[in-house]
């Protein structure tokens, strides 16, 4: 058996007789003994070190609250997953104690949770009851089209309900995220596989049925024309077929309805150089670019290629030429797409994802070379895109990595959504402009200072999440809780809030 990174850590928990081993997000690595936690490495650890310990062994990268077991060279293991917004939480129990009879250890979950001893967590709580139907608003008015697709119909209810996402999952009942929040998709049953197979097999092209048909998951648009376009991702589960649609505004929102800060619109006016727009799934990165691409397409007179999968917002040429290819139906794969690029006289470069190695490689030497590229990545902070940047190349090729990225890399945007007070959602922004003080500390490895040179260099247009946050708690866009509640370290945001005279509920 090959060992992972884990491992070193389970084993040192099984040496001390240790009843769990214990990652929280923003904190040491610690073990339980007899009750109590020790610390076992006096460093705190963040989300994606987490997750690049837990993936190895099984754990989803959806980044879902998940329970299974791993065979350790130890021995076997109960290993528990809880995510909270941004928080990442795991707790690991050898699989002997997790089932030892008469009295087990402390429920793992109950562990995560940080339930204090005294409450009494049940072993095997009831699931919460389903929603009354008469406490359901009714259904939001939906035009019925003859002759189209039958799944326009539930799309339409969501653009009409205004809301963000559809999920549909065999046997149950539709539901619909509206403001960050899951419903309940009023006057719908619980609706078959079948049926949700025949709805996503009606509107899917060729190569997205044949790819679902191969591999159980498949990616592509559909457009109601006048209503929204729709990002639909088709797959199998142990319900049947399901399938969640996301909604994609028909026209394009501009840099001044998002209100996109001096800054960002600077980054547009680059002749070269990577920019790179981070974030959790559905944080709004893909609005943010193509309020970017927009404004490029009306201000300058250039070539734009986009590479999507699939391709989201549709950008009519203005005064630039566009090109948008998608993944799997228009080209290979995203760095196949990038590659193809450079032979085709572009300026402006978009790459919907940089999720592999040689993307992100040809990104780098596509800005390198006299490019504007534009990317996007799943992390949380403007300092942890540049480590997750490096971080995937190997060790010997690091140092050139930080060379070339310190040259080529011009602004980092960070961002999360967070409830808007009255309705609706607002992106807090992370703002990191590439000077030549943080070019320095990219080169020599010290990107753990940048957060400090954000902080003096605001000036610049450099802002940190805690302070966007601050900021729309006072303009009272956002409560305190809700800033609280998505900010990557809550323990910061919460000094910052209670040093502004803000009281946060307790605990």
């Amino acid at each position: 058996m090959s060992e992972n990174r884990i491992d070193r850590f389970i084993e040192a928990m099984v040496r001390k007789g240790a009843e769990n081993l214990l990652f929280d997000t923003g904190t040491p690595v610690r073990i339980r003994v007899r009750g109590e936690e020790r610390v076992i490495l006096d460093k705190e650890v963040r989300t994606e070190q987490i997750w690049k310990l837990l993936q190895p062994i099984g754990a989803a990268p959806g980044g879902a609250d998940s329970r299974f077991r791993y065979e350790s060279p130890s021995g076997p293991m109960q290993v528990m997953v809880r995510v909270n917004g941004h928080q990442l939480s795991a707790v690991i129990t050898p699989a002997s104690q997790a089932n030892a009879e008469p009295a087990p250890p402390p429920d793992p979950m109950e562990v995560l949770g940080n339930a204090p001893p005294e409450v009494a967590v049940p072993s095997a709580p009831e699931p919460p009851p389903e929603p009354e139907p008469e406490r359901e608003s009714a259904p939001a008015p939906v035009e019925v089209v003859e002759g189209e697709p039958a799944i326009n119909r539930i799309l339409r209810q969501l653009v009409a309900e205004k809301g963000s996402d559809l999920h549909l999952t065999a046997a149950h009942r539709p539901m619909y995220r509206k403001d960050g929040e899951i419903k309940l998709l009023p006057g719908w049953d619980e609706i078959p596989s079948e049926q949700i197979d025949r709805w996503m097999s009606e509107v899917a092209h060729e190569q997205a049925t044949e790819k679902f048909r191969a591999d159980n998951d498949a990616d592509f648009a559909h457009e109601i024309p006048n209503v929204s376009r729709f990002r639909m991702n088709w797959f199998r589960d142990r319900h049947g077929v399901g399938a969640v649609m996301r909604t994609i505004p028909s026209k394009v929102l501009t840099a001044d309805q998002l209100g996109l800060p001096p800054v960002i619109r600077q980054f547009c006016d680059l002749p070269k150089g990577l920019v790179v727009v981070t974030g959790p799934t559905g944080s709004g990165k893909s609005t943010t670019l193509a309020a970017m691409i927009d404004l490029i397409n009306k201000s300058r007179t250039d070539h734009i290629i986009t590479i999507e999968d699939p391709v989201e917002f549709v950008h009519k040429p203005i005064k630039c030429l566009v090109n948008q290819r998608e993944v799997h139906t228009h080209t290979k794969s995203f760095s196949a797409a990038l590659r193809a690029a450079l032979r085709e006289d572009p300026d402006i470069v978009l790459v919907g994802e940089m999720r592999d190695l040689e993307t992100v490689h040809i990104a780098i030497e596509t800005a390198e070379t006299g490019h504007l590229v534009f990317g996007t990545l799943h992390t949380n902070t403007a300092a942890s895109t540049v480590d997750r940047i490096i971080d995937q190349f190997p060790t010997d090729h690091q140092a050139q990595i930080r060379v070339m990225l310190s040259e080529s890399l011009k602004g980092v945007v960070a961002q999360t959504l967070c409830r808007k007070q009255g309705g609706g959602r607002v992106a807090c922004l992370e703002i990191l402009v590439v000077n030549s003080a943080v070019s320095n500390l990219i080169r020599e490895g010290k990107t753990f200072q940048i957060p400090s040179i954000m902080q003096t260099a605001k000036g610049q247009g450099m802002q940190t999440q805690n302070d966007h946050m601050l900021q729309l708690v006072k303009e009272g866009r956002v409560s305190p809780e809700e800033a609280y509640k998505k900010a990557v370290d809550q323990q910061s945001v919460k000094q910052v809030l209670e040093r502004a005279g803000y009281t946060l509920p307790a605990a």
